[in-house]
């Protein structure tokens, strides 16, 4: 026996039916899940900063925005912004970093047709000279180590044994 197109197309529309008269099968819109690809990103002054959202929700995104500081809309081109947008991903390109201009909270809003969402990336951005540090601090503790032996072996007195010899001071010899 073999069951036709029409009796399978029947049972799957009173299925349907059957739960969307109990309410289990009303399909409400996913709200907008917005996420930054990393919520802290570093960059070195003087080079370029990436930093990136995306929305896996459906439906797909309109409309991207990115904010500075909660405030500043960013426009794309705009200086040394630029954004690229596709789908349901966005990415912020900041040319030639600046540690007083650039570091900051960076927001980035999506917009579709069930409603919008946002997500927030921090911006740090750290010197050119921020790996030298360390080293010019082994150099300055060098530095000081150095100047104390000197000082110490200029003002050591001459009585001291020197390799198992004393200094006579009166004859201004080397004793065994």
């Amino acid at each position: 026996m073999s069951v036709g197109p029409s009796v399978v197309l029947d049972a799957c529309l009173t299925s349907w039916l059957l739960a969307e008269s109990r309410g289990s099968g009303k399909s409400t819109p996913a709200s907008m899940n917005v996420v930054a690809y990393k919520k802290s990103e570093h960059g070195n002054e003087g080079d370029t900063g990436v930093l990136t959202c995306k929305n896996p929700s459906f439906p797909p995104v309109i409309s991207w925005a990115w904010y500075r500081n909660g405030q500043e809309l960013i426009v794309n081109g705009s200086g040394r912004y630029i954004v690229k947008s596709s789908g349901n991903k966005t990415e912020l390109r900041i040319l030639k970093l600046n540690i007083e201009e650039d570091t900051g909270d960076y927001h980035c809003n999506a917009t579709n047709s069930h409603g919008s969402g946002s997500a927030v990336v921090n911006l740090r951005v750290r010197s050119r000279l921020a790996a030298l540090w360390p080293f010019l601090g082994i150099v300055a503790e060098v530095l000081v180590l150095v100047t104390i032996i000197f000082i110490y072996e200029k003002r050591r007195k001459p009585d001291e044994v020197l390799d198992g010899k004393r200094w006579n001071s009166t004859s201004g010899r080397l004793s065994l």
